[in-house]
């Protein structure tokens, strides 16, 4: 059989062909059904031949897309335990009550989102009461990433159970009294019920990869059982264009993550219209989710759609729903029957004779609402397959329609979104569709009743029944607090005495002590060492062969570097997090070891080091994410500032990620001058967030690449260290070149490696213009912020508070500069609590690719700039000539 003409070569060319005659025979068996049966005949029997080599386990690529179907036959389908007749109830009771208290809350403007939750009702149903666990069984259950804006149907659930009262469901949206519900899963705002924000939208797709990875992790090193913990992730198709959805899907491939399954709901609209009007969504989901090497399994069709398939015997109904747009299915299910009968069975004669045979009534019902995301017991067979599969995570493709049972006015249409209310005759036509016996007198004066079957009601019992059973309320967040001893202060007595002669990096300082922590007996095996594929640039490759970098299948080989001191060690119960390079990703592994305090009731003590300009600028959304979930642990931000990495250039030279930390109100933010800080902070940090009153606040740090002598921890200077601001010496304490008694004083006030500037500059102002001035070290300008606001806020109630970093300075003598390699708004935060006159230096604008020295002295923060600046401030004072400001700037060639 000679090649077609033009035939592209293929890697099958390059392997040998042990029996060409047999080849031969297969190429042309398929060309005489081709021509005897037709190419589509010839095609059927290609894909049946490579779906049944994938089932027998031949190493074949996968077929990436499957015919528009169900995966699981109506014949296939399990037996349903449950009573569908009470479970239907249940749901209508849920239904009416989300959309009753998004409609009432729309009076006061608050709005809230009905359509999805009207779509999902079954995805989320049937879980509850057949397969999600809760916490009262081992303390862990599964964890349940909710669609944002499904959030009213959860509430409304949680009143049928009663969590939450009638009062609460009016206060949705309504939170400052104190007893409302946030809009969306907010477990800061309402933390007894929500364990994961999900609302913007990718976060939670990669969150819940990477929660299933960590419990993998903790059961791997033996800290919690996780073994009967799965997590389920509910997103939108929509949502799935958010490049954080699928960014990690081949992760939970390749770590065969079975336990985690992804449910999207199908409605195949998004927040303006249709999520592929002129494609097919699922199909595309499909493709990219088998590509990656997940279990897919699609629930598209109601029970309606059987009569249908058995009368398709030639393939013509699959092959019309292949091709049949997203957009124009959403047309038909808004359409008259004539236009369907006419627009889609009208396509060819097989399918105008198929439709012949079928009933009016028949074709409405499958076209406008028969789909599998509605039935339960087809929701039933794909979510029991998915626990069952082993060796891959699933994602379930389940078809819905967005607004199903709100009504003509609402169901697939493109505004849905943003419809806020239903009028009085839709919901009283939705009580009828749904059989809820609520009677016309309970609307009052226009307003919509919520509906309660009552607490002792046979609906409630085999709720709480079902709950009972499968381990207790959810979702549900629980929280019993483990305090973490203290480490040993051996740990920390290193970094407390400095350095000696030898200079050492406030990054590498720290690595060091955390190196020590994981040492303790107590809490060693609780520190989690996150890193995205920058871990010898931290200095942290001495962690490797003694921490273990965490791999599920272990080290399957001889590391090249095997026989050197510091090997590339990977271990199934490693302890670093080595994520590559994705700071996404090791920002949701972070989230993930943050929040196991309350997700698995074992307290774990993350820290999270990166470049410090791709973390907060990069991930901040995630950053909030991580706030809103409580989490506990410490982001470091390194090769921090915008002059110490040198030759990076623009994009990696950060003068402002203190900035971005600053508008998170969990974040405590500190840029730490010396070793003996860093200890200092991070000792404090531990008690503040593991210790017997734990604080929901996490701690960014930023840390310098520039080796420097550090030197031993003044007395008494721990308060001003957690504070944030201490004075560090002052002019007398110069050993060379002390200014006359008399000179003009100056403040100079420095965070991290500034501080080296400013001494420097302390002596040059001392030596050369007889000008004293003192040191500050200002490890943090947030928390002086932080109080002062608090100060301000206690005087609108009548309490006179004076801020710390104004109590700090009092006393001091002349006028404060403030000097850092941030952006000069980063010091200017506590510049209206400082009674003397105040300025500032930094690195405003974009970086630049230079010395060290050569960068300083372009943003004017080096100490010869520093010095100028001070001798103009004074100069405006008139406490030093103006002539000295002319002169300093010519000697140092400004």
């Amino acid at each position: 059989m000679s090649d077609p003409v033009g035939k592209l070569p293929s890697e099958l060319d390059q392997l040998p062909d042990r029996d060409t005659e047999e080849t031969a025979e297969w190429a042309a068996s398929l060309d005489a059904v081709a021509q005897a049966a037709g190419t589509r005949r010839a095609e059927y029997l290609l894909r049946r031949t490579l779906q049944h080599a994938e089932a027998a386990g031949l190493a074949l690529p996968k077929l990436l897309e499957t015919d528009y179907v169900n995966t699981i036959p109506t014949a296939a389908e399990p037996e349903f335990p449950g009573d569908e007749a009470m479970e239907a109830r249940i749901t209508a009771w849920n239904r009416w009550n989300a959309a009753a208290m998004v409609t009432r809350g729309s009076k006061y403007g608050v709005g809230g989102h009905i359509a999805t939750f009207a779509s999902a009702a079954w995805l989320y149903e049937t879980g509850f009461q057949h397969f999600f666990r809760g916490k009262e069984a081992d303390g862990s259950g599964d964890q349940l990433y909710i669609q944002g804006h499904a959030s009213p149907g959860i509430y409304a659930r949680a009143f049928l159970d009663g969590r939450i009262s009638e009062q609460q469901l009016d206060l949705f949206r309504q939170e400052s009294g104190g007893n409302g519900l946030p809009s969306y899963p907010h477990p800061r705002r309402l933390p007894w019920l929500w364990e994961f924000p999900t609302v913007s939208m990718g976060l939670g797709p990669l969150s819940a990869i990477y929660q299933a990875r960590f419990n993998r992790y903790l059961h791997n090193r033996s800290i919690k059982d996780t073994a009967n913990s799965h997590v389920w992730a509910f997103l939108g198709d929509g949502e799935m264009d958010e490049p954080e959805s699928t960014a990690a899907l081949a992760l939970a491939s390749r770590e065969q993550l079975d336990n985690l399954t992804f449910v999207i709901n199908c409605n195949l609209q998004r927040l303006d219209g249709p999520v592929r009007a002129n494609f097919r969504v699922v199909q595309e989901l499909e493709a990219q989710f088998r590509g990656a090497g997940w279990n897919v399994i699609k629930s598209l069709w109601g029970s309606a759609w059987d009569e249908l398939f058995q009368l398709d015997t030639t393939g013509a109904l699959v092959r019309r729903l292949r091709e049949v747009p997203d957009a124009q299915f959403q047309t038909y299910a808004t359409r008259d029957v004539a236009y369907i009968r006419q627009h889609f069975f009208g396509a060819n004669a097989e399918l105008v004779q198929l439709a012949g045979v079928l009933s009016d009534a028949k074709i409405i019902e499958c076209f406008h609402t028969s789909r599998g995301g509605h039935e339960p017991r087809k929701v039933y067979a794909a979510y029991k397959a998915a626990l069952e599969h082993k060796g891959a995570p699933t994602v379930i493709l389940a078809q819905t329609v967005k607004g199903y049972t709100l009504g003509a006015g609402f169901e697939s249409k493109n505004a849905n979104h943003q419809m806020k209310k239903l009028t009085v005759d839709e919901f009283k036509s939705m009580r009828d569709k749904l059989d809820l016996p609520i009677p016309d007198s309970a609307f009052v004066d226009g307003q919509v009743p919520y509906g309660h079957p009552g607490a002792d009601s046979p609906e409630v019992r085999y709720l709480n029944e079902r709950r009972a059973a499968l381990g207790g309320p959810a979702p549900a967040r629980k929280v019993e607090h483990v305090a973490l001893p203290a480490p040993a202060d051996r740990s920390f007595a290193p970094l407390l005495k400095g350095s000696g002669k030898q200079e050492m990096a406030t990054t590498m300082a720290f690595v060091r002590l955390v190196k020590d922590l994981m040492r303790d007996k107590e809490t060693g095996k609780r520190w989690v060492p996150i890193v995205p594929d920058e871990a010898r640039t931290f200095g942290m490759e001495s962690l490797f062969p003694s921490a273990g970098i965490y791999s599920p299948l272990g080290q399957t080989y001889d590391p090249v570097d095997r026989d050197q001191l510091m090997y590339y060690k990977e271990a199934k119960d490693g302890q670093i997090l080595n994520e590559g390079i994705t700071e996404a990703g090791a920002m949701a592994d972070f989230i993930a070891a943050c929040t196991s305090y309350a997700t698995h009731g074992e307290p774990m003590i993350p820290f999270y080091i990166f470049y410090s300009m791709f973390g907060w600028q990069r991930t901040a959304d995630q950053m909030w994410q991580l706030a809103d979930q409580l989490g506990k642990g410490f982001i470091v931000g390194a090769t921090a500032g915008r002059t110490t990495l040198t030759g990076e250039g623009l994009q990696h030279a950060d003068g402002h990620s203190h900035l971005i930390a600053s508008t998170n109100p969990a974040s405590l933010n500190y840029d730490p001058a010396f070793a003996f800080e860093i200890a200092v902070i991070v000792k404090d940090g531990l008690r503040r967030m593991y210790g017997e009153q734990p604080e929901d606040v996490f701690y960014y740090l930023t840390v310098y690449n520039e080796p420097k002598v550090q030197p031993a921890m003044p007395e008494g200077v721990e308060e001003g260290i957690i504070k944030g601001l201490y004075r560090f010496n002052t002019a007398a304490d110069l050993a060379e070149a002390a200014p006359a008694t008399d000179a003009p004083k100056i403040q100079l006030m420095a965070s991290g490696t500034a501080i080296h500037w400013i001494l420097e500059a302390q002596k040059l102002l001392a030596a050369e213009w007889n000008v004293a001035a003192d040191v500050w070290s200002a490890t943090s300008w947030g928390e002086l912020r932080r109080d002062a606001l608090e100060c301000d806020e206690a005087l609108l109630r009548g309490e006179v508070r004076t801020p710390y970093v104004t109590r700090a300075l009092e006393g001091a003598q002349g006028p404060v500069l403030a000097v850092s390699d941030w952006m000069r708004q980063v010091p200017d935060q506590i510049s209206q609590w400082v009674e003397q006159d105040y300025t500032s230096l930094g690195t405003d604008g974009f970086g630049l690719s230079d010395t060290r020295e050569g960068a300083r002295r372009h943003f004017g923060v080096d100490a010869q700039s520093i010095v100028v600046a001070a001798l103009a401030q004074l100069a405006r004072r008139g406490e030093v000539p103006a002539s000295s400001v002319k002169e300093a700037r010519e000697r140092y060639g400004l």
